[in-house]
């Protein structure tokens, strides 16, 4: 993996200043979010994570999306 410059932030710099941050990450694909000098986290756009969630994944994802938004709609259906 290579890092270029351009795609170093800090953490301060992400904390104030987050939409700089997310041009950059549109310019570079992934930015690099450094805290103590150390790299911390990685901030990637959606289309280019190289996360690969399989099909019963992705559905595992929305059920529990569905179930958190609509809890209490449920419950009330069960009861």
């Amino acid at each position: 993996m290579d890092i270029t410059e351009g795609q170093i932030v800090s953490a301060t710099e992400a904390n104030q200043n987050f939409s700089a941050v997310m041009r950059k990450v549109d310019a570079f694909g992934q930015v690099f979010i450094f805290r103590n000098n150390r790299p911390a986290y990685v901030l990637h756009d959606i289309a280019s994570c190289p996360l690969e969630l399989t099909d019963d994944e992705r559905a595992d994802v929305a059920v529990r999306r569905v179930l958190k938004r609509h809890r209490a709609a449920l419950e009330a259906l069960s009861s």
